[in-house]
């Protein structure tokens, strides 16, 4: 007897949309890490990370019906992370934004960034950008996408992700002189 091979994730995407739990825990399982990353770098801290990616979660059992694919799925939690972040760090104050004990967690250690003060200065620098240039710069280098791409999710122009990133890579070549070296190979106009 064959051992069938186990679910994809678009056949996940049909049983959670047909109500089954599994289904819908898989596809959690599946892209809860991509979802927390990318709170984790917008917000700063964990808990408001944890607590988005809940939220994003939740919104998606109930619009499991509206998602096509696993790829659209993908498209989708991104969009809706990026944008629900945006609306709470535009509701922070300033201070909140840029106090260095809330971003704590906002990078990782890049192999190329493993100086502490340098990290620790990206992180300040990170926070001081406005949330839609944020998320095109976290969109762009941590998720890897086009402008193109950044621009849908973001329903920004193309030449507005463009300019969010030249201004953001500027600002971060600015404040970190002794990295411009590392920064220029992050370009903005590809």
């Amino acid at each position: 007897m064959k051992d069938s091979a186990p679910p994809t994730l678009d056949e996940w995407l049909i049983r959670a949309g047909a109500g089954d739990p599994a289904g819908l825990a898989a596809l959690v399982h599946a892209h809860q890490r991509a979802v927390y990353s990318l709170a984790l770098r917008m917000l700063g801290t964990r808990e408001a990370a944890e607590d988005l990616a809940q939220e994003v979660f939740m919104e998606l059992s109930s619009k499991l019906g509206s998602i096509e694919s696993n790829a659209h799925l993908s498209f989708w939690l991104r969009r809706v992370t990026t944008h629900r972040a945006i609306d709470q760090l535009r509701r922070r104050s300033r201070f909140e934004m840029t106090s260095l004990e809330a971003q704590e967690d906002l990078l990782a250690s890049p192999e190329e960034f493993q100086d502490p003060v340098l990290q620790r200065s990206l992180r300040t620098l990170l926070a001081t950008l406005s949330p839609p240039a944020r998320a095109v710069l976290l969109l762009r280098y941590q998720e890897d996408l086009d402008p193109v791409d950044i621009a849908k999710t973001l329903d920004m122009s193309v030449n507005t992700v463009k300019s969010h990133l030249k201004r953001s890579l500027d600002t971060l070549r600015q404040g970190l002189p002794g990295a411009a070296p590392d920064l220029r190979e992050m370009r903005s106009d590809e």
